[in-house]
């Protein structure tokens, strides 16, 4: 009695079209991961960088002995710290909320935080937020500490 072998010396057409498909299907689950990952260090990075123009604001207030603030404007998603000539930029998909003194205001987009000599300030909370994401900036009026708050809904 003979017995055949068959050898298998490759892989068929449907094997090598699932195994194609499972990378690309692993593939975009990692870019949808990427790309939220994504949004949630513009909003990081825009809050520490606003964190620390405010933390300059402070230490400068301190050395110079005169008052420093930074102005945010709502409408262009800009902020200044004063005596600088240099306009930071927040992107346009990142929301930005401000509460403050009613003092701090001018009109209806322009609102700031004004630190003092001895360390104090006018006090508020900036709220930076795209999607489900946000942080929170909270400027202590009595001391002028600044904290940053990560207040993302999960």
């Amino acid at each position: 009695m003979s017995v055949s072998t068959k050898k298998n010396n490759g892989f068929t057409l449907l094997e090598l079209i699932v195994v194609l498909f499972v990378i690309v299907l692993g593939f975009s689950v990692v870019s949808l991961n990427l790309s939220s990952g994504n949004d949630a260090t513009k909003v990081k990075i825009a809050a520490r960088d606003l964190v620390s123009a405010l933390r300059f604001a402070r230490g400068e207030a301190l050395i110079s002995h005169q008052e420093m603030s930074v102005l945010i404007d709502l409408e262009t998603n800009t902020y200044k710290v004063s005596r600088r000539d240099k306009i930071y930029h927040i992107p346009n998909s990142i929301g930005i909320t401000v509460v403050t003194a009613k003092s701090q205001t001018k009109g209806q987009t322009l609102a700031g935080v004004r630190f003092f000599s001895d360390g104090s300030s006018t006090g508020g909370r900036v709220i930076l937020k795209q999607g489900a994401l946000s942080w929170q900036i909270d400027v202590n009026w009595l001391t002028g500490q600044i904290e940053l708050n990560d207040k993302n809904v999960r």
